[in-house]
């Protein structure tokens, strides 16, 4: 499927609002960004300036906006025959295509520049790996080629904390790596659980998604799979010293949660049982991933105290 490089005749293009290009940027995907980004820079043990880290924060946002934008651009065509999706500002026509790139692409130049000028280029160059790997390599190819696009596209954003720890310190360690893993390993059951509830949009687009090609039983059995790998990585913080007992009872607690949840999922297989099913899972690991950060951030706050 060739993705749209005019405004949908469909729809008369209107002028763009403020709301319009922020709507470009993901908040809600942003939000995840910025606070798994803090949490990164927040738990290594050398630091910028509290102005410095900041900028950096904002830089690495912006970033993920620039590159979410450059996926609306690229994926207007998707986005118009999905009902999830049709109201984005460019298939909905308050975007042109045209804006939508330019719009990405300078946020793109100028938050690299930024992160590297004000932290440092190790961080600025992860930064520009980030956008490249969502905007061109997970949009671009594996998002319309091949079932796993998640797990492989799941990359770009679990490397948030890895950039927050680079600009702080200008390497990269294991406790970083351990947080990637953490996200890795979450998106492709939390967002297999959405693509379930929407399979029958996907079929429709022509996107590969896992339960359009291999069914919706075979995603259910692999939701179980990554939720069931995903505790006791979950649980490594604890392990390995960098986190400490409330954090790994809130890992093992809502560790075990999720995989009750996924097995609820595999259970429930029809009807509003089996979309309940989802949407709670959905719904539950959003609330697992910002309890876990959330709890190693109060708990290196509070040691630092």
């Amino acid at each position: 499927m060739a993705h749209a490089t005019t405004s949908p005749t469909t729809v008369a293009l209107g002028e763009a609002t403020v709301a319009d290009y922020i709507a470009l940027l993901k908040p809600r995907v942003m939000s995840l960004v910025i606070f798994t980004a803090l949490v990164g820079m927040t738990l290594a043990p050398t630091g910028l300036h509290p102005v410095l880290g900041a900028i950096s924060l904002l830089a690495i946002a912006v970033g993920a906006g620039a590159s979410a934008a450059l996926n609306m651009w690229w994926d207007a065509d998707i986005d118009a025959v999905m009902s999830r999706t049709r109201e984005r500002p460019v298939p909905a026509g308050r975007v042109a295509p045209e804006a939508a790139l330019a719009f990405g692409i300078t946020l793109s130049i100028g938050s690299v520049v930024t992160l590297g000028l004000v932290a440092n280029w190790l961080a600025a160059g992860l930064l520009a790996f980030t956008i490249w790997f969502y905007g061109h390599f997970y949009t671009m190819i594996l998002k319309r080629r091949t079932a796993q696009n998640i797990v492989i596209g799941g990359a770009a954003g679990a490397l948030p904390p890895v950039i927050g720890w680079a600009a702080m310190t200008g390497s990269i360690s294991l406790p970083p790596l351990v947080l990637f893993a953490i996200i890795f390993l979450w998106t492709p059951p939390h967002f297999w659980a959405l693509a379930l509830l929407k399979n029958e949009d996907y079929a429709r687009a022509g996107v590969p998604m896992l339960p359009v090609v291999a069914g919706p039983q075979a995603t259910r059995w692999q939701i179980l799979l990554y939720a069931v790998v995903l505790v006791p990585v979950g649980l490594a913080p604890a392990f390995l010293g960098f986190a400490g007992p409330v954090y790994a009872a809130v890992a093992a607690v809502s560790g075990g949660l999720f995989v009750l949840g996924a097995v609820n999922v595999l259970r429930h297989r029809e009807g509003k049982a089996a979309r309940r099913a989802c949407g709670q899972l959905f719904g539950f690991s959003i609330l697992y991933l910002f309890l876990l950060f959330a709890t190693l951030l109060a708990e290196h706050l509070v040691q630092s105290v």
